[in-house]
Parts: structure tokens; C-alpha cells; sequence
């Protein structure tokens, strides 16, 4: 057990000298050294920390959705239906009464009973069916019913027109040289007695106006148009607009020529006078009159093969006999009216959804509303108008989908720019639809939050389709006579916002923190509304911001941010004044809490790029949160403790699972010190001075709670009973491995605590006392992980022992590896069991212990035997290597250059020895004299001396100049010094005897100027150890003489024997100058060798060397 006894004294020495945290918290008053400091109680119940900590769990994990700005994937997460909008059965169109409802029946029924003309493919065809719809729409019985149709057919009949539309031409043959032409149209309505067929034809007959004179005479024509002529071109676009009045719907005809104008009479001009033609024979003839204007070309005029490029519609208008048109009312407003009834019909209250409807009609609707705007004579910037004005109305008693009204919109933007001209008092109703509309959407944006939530990705999609509807109206302001808004419609959705913000905040307000409860119960509600405005804040940033910036370039963002962090500054501002006087532990932890969040608005705000937070109305808040923050941090402190503690009671030193080695109480002290230093980043306190104080005292803080947790584990341990016959524990190899775990993590945590050093801060740089607690921490660690190392190996030392006694044993006659084998095998099976308890790092020094403790047990053996063969040497040599390579491992083990220093290099000299002669060791002991030198080369004080060699005379001249700070070995503080010289080995100088200085009385700086002779051959000085020692001695009058200290100086490089002397010329060396020493351990291994020699040469030299140590005391 010595030298474990020796391990453990010198690392108890290293914890004395090195001031540590453990060793701070063992001087406070009142603690003892066998139990560790016990935390404080706090506010918060003493109990384990559970509940503490879990509660800053709820803080971390709040704080880690405010790193960084916000994404908008992260916001929406849910598509479920928007909120549903309030709507007003009162702000729709005017309800009708009876008698006005009966008459849109009449008007409807009318326009069904009186349609001409061929239906589209997506029309009703069938008059039964539209006659059956409407009775659905207006709900009136059969008899009702045919009453109604009964008074329609009894009504005067419409009269029929034709509305042409001549828009463009392609590809028309060239006839001018130049290879285009200067193409015009004439077109003109054919009665059926001017379009006759002829029976049995085998080829349509095309009618020609030019042609017509060929027939034998005039044709009857009721109306003739004739297009502007278009120059040059085989492509013309006319886009010219006729209407011509038919008796006939079934059977007159729509007649369309396409000539090439060459004369220079203008066809234009020849064509106006075709109103002042009366009769049909006066029309003949003015045709014909035309037709002579138009060059004839051949037989083949260019109609003839490009008639029939025509765009146009047959449509029934102008004049009604119904009772609305009686009554005065345009097409217009029954138009809107018959859209409106159909629009509610349509849409019914009891369909799932409704809000998403865009206005899909049915076939018979969309049929009942064509033919009564074709017949109405209603152009499409009317439709678009009347559809835009009866939809938005509708929207407001019942919810529709705002795509289909940005489509309206954009439909009217459309025919707007087309043909922006409306009668005044339809523009007047168009302008009325807008500022309802507006004042509808102001109303939304008011309460933004509400019926827009930032989660909700339908509601937010709806929102953008409101902002971009906004947009439109905003684009009509510049076009009507009659402005309907009184101001700029961003600044009043601006004003709508603010208002809208304030009364979300003062709802909230009043719900979570009224200000007429005392301030200690206000504060969590507090907490909440701050919490709550930097969600809205982030959904305001990622969600909202970008929506009306890019739609109504109004920076929403920054107007809800400055609101908003303005009033819950104001607030926090007014209770921290109140509650300051009454700050408690409790109290702390609130405003702790609500700090965060307020610094979590700040940096929010910085992050952004080109803000400053110094602008703000939170900036500076950090000051009165100061004594409360210092309070909480000492709530954590306490509460660490109490963790550590129950973490550790509740530990069975198992490993938690088969993938890691070390215990439950490791995890949890690793979670602890994380989340200590996540809290420190989240607090960001923003004065430097003040956050070294609370960083510099959260770090130390931190340091005695990893010490404090080391120290309970160590009691832990100690108090566990071991098993019988165990020699590796695996608790402590569980402590060793919490140990590491731990010092790693509060490493981590400790640089995480970094704070900032003002301007002058190097980035990235820790600040020294941060450092410095870090290394002392780690330096305690790393002395704890020694001891409990050397606990550890201690229960291997009695096996090892017991191993390397039978190496000592073995006989000569069996083999090395034989002999080695027992020691290998139980070194094998204990380092396996080792490397699967163990972690890397903490193998490692178990390595390094066991290496030390196998080192030193082979070198007791080899000091207990004596007068052995050298085959016990050699089997201990081959050991050695054996051994080298075991714990070398090809490199995965411990470094061959750690493995053969220190002790190795001790028990390989012994081994070495042991196989040399005699007067080898005593030259081995002569040579490590003269490599020696002294640790501390003024301790001993020096010795001057000049020495050279007088071939001619063959003799040694050494010459004992002076010495200086000598030891003080007499009790006045002086010494009486001499000088000992003689020369050595004593087999190369068997002739030579010793000589000595005169003694220097009471002096630590002696002088002597002596000079010595020795009668030696230059061969001898040549030789391996040959030198001159020179030996110190303090003069006692009354007792034995006392060892001051000796000093060699080689032979082989003193003046004449290394360099031979020219012409026999005696010249004596240059002085030098020698350290004093005491023999250190290589010198006396020599000596213990030579002890266990039993030659008479040897012993005597033990002997004299013997005399020399009893004037020698033990190293100070």
C-alpha cells in the first residue's frame, strides 16, 4: 500500500497549494469538511427543484420561437375556414314591396316570353324551363303563375334591331400593285323577298350589293353601312358598331361586302346622304350610285371569296310594353333589381360554406339575366357596373368569396378604361357602392386579429383578396366626377389600423392585468400581454406586413410596432415603480420573467436590418428590472443545489441505458447548467458593467454547484457497500464518468456566459475572470478525478502485487511468456471490463494510474531480492516490454512516449544495472553525479574552480578558488566551510588520496585560493567517470561535521587532457563555476545496487559512501 499511500499524499498536496472553489466553500464559517454546504431556502419551496426548473423549461422553450425574425410557414399552421365576418341584413339593397315585386316578375317572365335569337351552349333553350325557374325565384303559386304570363302576353309586343359589330379582317387578297389593298365593308339587312332561293340548286348563290344590278333591277334594302376604308393593309381592324332595325326575325337577313377602294371619290361622304334617301326605290337607286364609285375588277370581285369575315349578334331591345317601363323604370334598375332577387335565390343561407361562393349562377339564371341586358340595350361597362353593385351589396348581408369580388372589380376596370362613361346618376350609385364597400372593409381591418388571424391560412388568403379589392376602388378615385371618399384611402386604412390596435390592447388589457388590482397581482397578467403583443408583433412582421405594404404601400409593421411598444412600456414602466418597494422573491420572479419578453420586443426590433432600438420607448427599461433580476439569479443558485441533490438521492450509480456509462444525476446536471447558460443568452443584459457583476456571479455560482455535486457523489459512493471480491467497482467507474460529463458540460455552459466588454472587447475573446473560473474549475475536476482514479486502482494493487510476486517466483526453467502469462491475463480482463465501464477520457487516466502501480510493484520486487541470477532480471526486462506493449496497444492505448518516462525510465536503469560489473555500477554511480543538476541552482550556493592538467609533470592541478550563498547550517546564521577533494572512480585512482581546504570560520562566502596536486596518468582522466567531486562541509566543533552540498566536474574536458598542451608549457584553465547539489534519486539507485553486491570491492566502496551520508541531512 505505500505506494498508493504515496499516490494519494502527493495529490492531497496539489489541492492544498492550488485554491479552488472547494476549498473557498470549506473556509466559510460554520461548514465542515465532511458535508457539503447545503443551499439556502427561497421563495420557492426548498423539495428537490423539480418544479423550479420546469418552470424555466417553460421560459427556454418560449424563448426559442423568438430567435431570429419569424418565418410565415412557421405562423400558418392551420387551413381550416376563416372566422366568419359580421354581416348586416340592413346594409343590402332596399327591400321591395309587393306591388314592386310583382312587377320584376312581370319584367322577368317578359324578357323569357319575348327572347329572339339562338341560345349560347351554356344557356337554357327551353322557355318551359325558364318560365319554371323564375316561378322558383319569386315563389308564386300556378295560378299566380299563369295570371302573370297571361298579363305579359296581353302586353304591347317589342320591336326587334340587330346590333352588328364589324371588328377585323385577315388575310384579304392583295389587289393594288403594291401588294396591299384599302379594304371597306358595306353591309345592309335583305328582306326575304330579296334573298329568294331558287328550288333544287346545287350551289349557294352569294348576294352581292355589286351584283345586284345583274338580278334585273334595284334591291329593297331597309338600312346600308358602309366602314371607314383602311389603307394599305391586308389585316384591317375597324371595330365600327351599326344597329339595324328587322321585321322579320326569322327570316330577314344580315348582308356583308368587303370591297378594295381605288377611285378618289370618298365612299364615306357618298354614303352619309344615305339618310336622306326616302323609300326603298330611292335606296336602289343610291346604291347603285355607290356600287359606280367602286372600281368593277373583272369577273371575280373580292367579296366573292371574302364574305364572310363577321362578328356580331342578334339581340332584342329598344322598346318595352311592361309594367316597370310604364312606371318610368329603366333597364337599369330592373336589371339590378331581377340580379339582386336572383343573387339571394342562388345563394342559400343553408349551404355549408358559404363565405366561399363566387357567384357560380345557374344555367337558367345566367340565361334570365342575358336576355334582359340584351334587351335592355345595357352596354358591358353597365353589366359590370350593375354586377359589381349588386355583389358587393350582397357580400355585406351575406358573406361571398372576395375573389369572385376582385374579379368584378377587374371586369370593371376593364370596360372602364374602354368606355369610361356612365349617366350621372349611375355613376352616383357606383360611387355609393364603393364607400359602402370601404367603410365594410375598415370595419374588417379594425378588428384585423379577429376575423383575420395570422394562423389561419384561409382567413389570411381572404384578407389579401379584401386588401387587393381595397386597391382597386383606390385606382376608380381619379375618374369620378363625384369622389366617394372624402380622403386618401390609405390614410384612412392606416387610422382604421391604429384605432383597431389600441382596442385590441385595451381589451387585453383589461382581461389579463386591470389596472385596479394591486400591482402584485397585475404582474402575471402582465406578463401575458406582453407575451401576447410579441406573438402579434411577429405574426404583424412575417404575415401582415408584407400584405399591405405590397398592396396599399402601407407600412403596418412599424405602425402596430411603435403603438404597441409604447403602451406595455408605459405599463411596465408603472409597475416597476410600484412594486420596487415591495420587492420579494416572488415579485422577482415575476418581473424576471417579464424583462425577457420585454428584451425579446427590443431585439426584435434590432433584428431587423436599418433599426434602431435606441429610438424606442423601451429602450433604458433594463434599469429598474436590475434588483429583481440580482434576486432571481440568487433563487437559481439555491434552486441548483436542490436539484443536484435530489438528482443525486434518487441516483442508483447505474448507467441510465446501454448506450451510455454514466449515471441519471449526470444527465440532470447537464440539463441544468444548459439551461442556465440558455437563460444567460435569452437575459442579453445590455450594460457591460453590470452584466460582468452578473455574470462574474452566476459563473462562480455555477462552479460551487458542479463541486458541490462532485463532492455529494463521492459521499454517495463511499457509503455504498462493495461486493465481496470485487476489484473494480463499477460506481466509482460510474462517479469517474459523471465526473467528465459534467466537466464538459459546465465548460460549455461557462464559455456560454460570456458577457460583452464594451467597446474595447475582443470578439470572441472571454473575459478574464470568466477564464479564470473556468480554469480553476477545471483544475478541480481534474484533481477530483485523481483521487477518486487512485480509489479506483487501489482495490487492483493486492492482485498486481500478487502477479508480479509470481513473476518474481517463477523458476529459471520455464519460459519468460510463461512466467508473464498470470499477470497479462488478469491485466486483460480487468482493462476490458474498465474500457466498457469507462469513458475514453477517464480510461485513459486509469491507464496511466495502473501503469504507475505495476511500475513501482516491479521495482519493490526488485529491491527485496537480492543476489539473484540474471535470468531474474532478464524475465523482469522481458516483463517490461511486455508490459509497454500491452498497455501501448498498437497505439490505441496510452503514447509509448508516456509509457517509458518517469518511474520506466528508474526501473529500466535498475534492470540495466543489475547486469552490469561491479566497477560499471560505480562508474554509473560517478556518471549520474556529473549529469546532475540542481533544480534550484541558488539554493546550495556555487563553487568556483580552475583545473588543468601539467603533462610534463603527469599531474592533476585543481585549484579551490572561492565559494558564495552557502547554507546556513550554525545557529548564528553562518557555517564554517571547507572543501573535500578528491577524484573518482576509485579503481581508476587507487593511488590517490583526498585533500582538503583550510576551514573558513563563520562565513557563506568563503575564499580560499588553495591549490592541489594529484599525481594521475592522462589515460586514467580519459576513462568513463573519471571527474574530481568536490564536497562542502560545514566545520562543528563538538559534533559531527555537516553536508552542505557536492559538485563533480568531468576530467575528460579539463585544459591539457582535452586539448594536449603545446611546447610543455604549463597554462592553467579558465575558472568555473559549479552548483552546489544534494545526490538525487538516479545516483542513489547506483548506490542500492552496489548495496546488494556481495564483492569486497563493492562493499567498501558502500562503506565510505556510507560515512559520507551520516554527515547528510534530509533535502529541506
Amino acid at each position: 500500500m505505500s505506494a498508493l499511500l504515496e499516490i494519494k499524499s502527493s495529490v492531497l498536496r496539489q489541492v492544498q497549494v492550488c485554491p479552488s472553489f472547494r476549498r473557498r466553500a470549506e473556509q466559510e464559517p460554520d461548514s465542515t469538511h465532511a458535508d457539503p454546504q447545503e443551499p439556502a431556502t427561497g421563495a420557492w419551496k426548498p423539495g428537490d427543484g423539480v418544479e423550479f426548473f420546469a418552470h424555466m423549461r417553460l421560459l427556454l422553450k418560449k424563448g426559442e420561437g423568438r430567435q431570429g425574425l419569424p418565418c410565415p410557414e412557421v405562423l400558418l399552421r392551420s387551413s381550416s375556414p376563416a372566422p366568419a365576418e359580421p354581416v348586416d341584413p340592413n346594409r343590402g339593397l332596399r327591400a321591395l314591396a309587393q306591388e314592386e315585386v310583382e312587377m320584376l316578375y312581370e319584367e322577368a317572365l317578359y324578357t323569357v316570353l319575348y327572347r329572339a335569337g339562338t341560345m349560347g351552349p351554356d344557356q337554357v333553350d327551353d322557355q318551359e324551363a325558364l318560365l319554371g325557374y323564375l316561378q322558383q325565384v319569386f315563389g308564386t303559386s300556378p295560378e299566380e303563375h299563369a295570371e302573370a304570363i297571361g298579363r305579359v302576353k296581353a302586353a304591347k309586343a317589342p320591336t326587334y334591331a340587330l346590333k352588328v359589330s364589324v371588328m377585323r379582317a385577315k388575310n384579304l387578297l392583295a389587289k393594288d400593285p403594291n401588294g396591299f389593298s384599302d379594304p371597306y365593308c358595306m353591309l345592309g339587312i335583305l328582306p326575304a323577298s330579296g334573298a329568294p332561293r331558287e328550288p333544287g340548286a346545287q350551289k349557294e348563290q352569294r348576294f352581292s350589293f355589286r351584283k345586284g344590278g345583274k338580278r334585273g333591277g334595284p334591291l329593297p334594302a331597309k338600312c346600308i353601312r358602309v366602314t371607314e376604308v383602311k389603307s394599305s393593309t391586308l389585316n384591317p381592324v375597324w371595330k365600327e358598331h351599326f344597329v339595324f332595325e328587322i321585321e322579320d326575325v326569322s327570316t330577314d337577313q344580315l348582308h356583308l361586302d368587303i370591297w378594295d377602294h381605288d377611285d378618289d371619290v370618298s365612299l364615306v361622304e357618298a354614303c352619309r346622304k344615305l339618310n336622306e334617301v326616302i323609300g326603298l326605290k330611292g335606296m336602289g337607286r343610291y346604291f347603285k350610285q355607290i356600287v359606280k364609285s367602286a372600281r368593277a375588277n373583272g369577273t371575280a370581285g373580292p367579296t366573292e371569296d371574302h364574305t364572310d369575315d363577321f362578328l356580331g349578334c342578334l339581340n332584342i331591345p329598344v322598346q318595352r310594353d311592361t309594367a316597370m317601363s310604364q312606371r318610368g323604370r329603366s333597364g337599369f334598375l330592373s336589371y339590378l333589381l331581377l340580379l339582386s332577387r336572383l343573387l339571394q335565390f342562388e345563394h342559400r343561407a343553408e349551404e355549408p360554406n358559404s363565405s366561399s361562393w363566387r357567384g357560380e349562377l345557374s344555367a337558367p339564371a345566367a340565361t334570365v339575366l342575358c336576355l334582359h341586358g340584351a334587351q335592355s340595350n345595357l352596354s358591358p361597362l353597365q353589366l359590370a357596373v350593375l354586377h359589381w353593385q349588386v355583389s358587393s351589396r350582397h357580400h355585406q348581408t351575406r358573406t361571398l368569396d372576395y375573389g369572385y369580388l376582385l374579379g368584378l372589380l377587374e371586369d370593371l376596370q376593364v370596360h372602364w378604361e374602354e368606355a369610361a362613361s356612365l349617366p350621372q346618376e349611375q355613376e352616383e350609385s357606383l360611387a355609393d357602392s364603393f364607400s359602402a364597400f370601404s367603410e365594410f372593409g375598415l370595419r374588417l381591418l379594425r378588428q384585423l386579429r379577429d376575423y383575420f388571424p395570422a394562423t389561419n391560412s384561409t382567413a389570411v388568403y381572404r384578407l389579401e383578396l379584401l386588401l387587393k379589392c381595397l386597391s382597386k376602388l383606390q385606382l376608380f378615385q381619379p375618374s369620378f366626377e363625384i369622389c366617394p371618399f372624402e380622403t386618401e384611402l390609405n390614410m384612412d386604412i392606416a387610422a382604421a389600423l391604429k384605432r383597431g390596435n389600441r382596442e385590441w390592447y385595451d381589451r387585453l388589457l383589461n382581461a389579463k392585468s386591470a389596472r385596479e388590482q394591486p400591482g402584485p397581482q397585475r404582474l402575471p397578467g402582465l406578463i401575458e400581454l406582453a407575451d401576447a403583443i410579441y406573438d402579434d408583433l411577429q405574426s404583424c412582421f412575417s404575415i401582415y406586413a408584407s400584405l399591405f405594404h405590397s398592396i396599399l404601400k402601407v407600412d403596418f409593421f412599424t405602425l402596430t410596432f411603435r403603438q404597441l411598444e409604447r403602451l406595455v412600456a408605459e405599463e411596465a414602466w408603472v409597475l416597476t415603480e410600484e412594486l420596487s418597494p415591495k420587492m420579494t422573491l416572488q415579485v422577482a420572479s415575476g418581473l424576471f420573467e417579464l424583462y425577457l419578453t420585454l428584451a425579446d420586443i427590443q431585439r426584435f426590433w434590432s433584428s431587423i436590418p436599418g433599426r434602431d432600438s435606441r429610438s424606442l420607448a423601451l429602450a433604458g427599461i433594463h434599469a429598474p428590472f436590475l434588483p429583481a433580476v440580482k434576486l432571481w439569479l440568487q433563487v437559481l443558485r439555491d434552486q441548483t443545489k436542490w436539484r443536484l441533490q435530489g438528482a443525486v438521492d434518487m441516483d442508483t450509480l447505474e448507467p441510465t441505458d446501454t448506450t451510455s456509462k454514466h449515471s441519471s444525476s449526470a444527465a440532470t446536471a447537464g440539463l441544468c447548467f444548459s439551461h442556465v447558460q440558455e437563460l444567460w443568452l435569452r437575459l442579453a443584459w445590455p450594460d457591460p458593467a453590470q452584466a460582468q457583476v452578473l455574470g462574474t456571479q452566476l459563473s462562480q455560482d455555477m462552479c460551487e454547484a458542479v463541486l458541490f455535486y462532485t463532492e455529494l457523489l463521492r459521499k454517495k459512493v463511499d457509503t455504498q457497500p462493495g461486493a465481496a471480491g470485487e476489484t473494480v467497482s463499477e460506481p466509482l467507474c460510474v462517479v469517474l464518468n459523471n465526473v467528465e460529463l459534467v466537466r464538459k458540460a459546465a465548460g460549455q455552459a461557462l464559455r456560454g456566459l460570456a458577457w460583452p466588454e464594451g467597446p474595447s472587447g475582443l470578439e470572441g475573446v472571454l473575459p478574464r475572470p470568466l477564464l479564470s473560473c473556468m480554469q480553476t474549475l477545471d483544475e478541480d475536476l481534474q484533481r477530483e478525478a485523481r483521487t477518486v482514479t487512485a480509489h479506483l486502482t487501489s482495490k487492483m494493487v493486492g492482485d498486481i502485487r500478487k502477479y508480479v510476486q509470481h513473476v518474481s517466483l517463477s523458476p529459471d526453467s520455464i519460459q519468460n511468456e510463461e512466467a508473464v502469462a498470470p499477470l497479462m491475463k488478469y491485466l486483460d480482463e480487468k482493462l476490458a471490463l474498465l474500457n466498457t465501464s469507462l469513458v475514453k477520457e477517464h480510461l485513459s487516466r486509469v491507464l496511466e494510474a495502473l501503469w504507475e502501480l505495476l511500475l513501482q510493484a516491479i521495482l519493490q520486487a526488485l529491491g527485496a531480492d537480492r543476489d539473484v541470477s540474471a535470468d531474474f532480471y532478464g524475465r523482469f526486462h522481458f516483463t517490461l516490454e511486455a508490459l509497454v506493449g500491452f498497455f501501448h496497444a498498437e497505439g490505441q492505448g496510452l503514447p509509448l512516449e508516456s509509457l517509458r518516462d518517469g518511474s520506466y525510465k528508474r526501473l529500466e536503469e535498475e534492470l540495466r544495472l543489475h547486469k552490469c560489473s561491479t566497477r560499471e555500477c560505480i562508474e554509473q554511480f560517478y556518471l549520474d553525479k556529473l549529469k546532475q543538476r540542481s533544480l534550484e541552482q541558488n539554493r546550495f550556493g556555487r563553487l568556483s574552480v580552475r583545473c588543468h592538467y601539467e603533462a610534463a609533470e603527469q599531474r592533476l592541478a585543481v585549484e579551490v578558488l572561492h565559494a558564495a550563498d552557502l547554507l546556513p547550517l550554525d545557529a548564528n546564521g553562518l557555517s564554517d566551510p571547507f572543501v573535500i577533494v578528491e577524484l573518482g572512480p576509485p579503481h581508476l585512482f587507487p593511488l590517490v588520496r583526498s585533500q582538503r581546504t583550510q576551514v573558513k570560520a563563520r562565513t557563506l562566502h568563503p575564499v580560499y585560493d588553495e591549490l592541489f596536486h594529484f599525481s594521475v596518468p592522462a589515460e586514467a582522466c580519459h576513462r568513463r567517470g573519471a571527474c574530481v567531486l568536490f564536497t562542502v562541509m560545514d566545520h562543528d566543533w563538538l559534533s559531527t561535521n555537516d553536508f552542505a552540498g557536492e559538485a563533480a566536474l568531468g576530467l575528460a574536458g579539463v585544459s591539457g587532457i582535452a586539448r594536449p598542451q603545446v611546447g610543455g608549457a604549463v597554462r592553467a584553465g579558465q575558472p568555473v563555476t559549479l552548483h552546489l547539489c544534494r545526490p538525487r534519486a538516479q545516483v542513489r539507485s547506483a548506490l542500492r545496487m552496489l548495496e546488494g553486491r556481495g564483492s569486497k570491492e563493492a562493499q567498501e566502496f558502500v562503506k565510505k559512501l556510507k560515512e559520507l551520508e551520516k554527515y547528510m541531512e534530509a533535502d529541506p
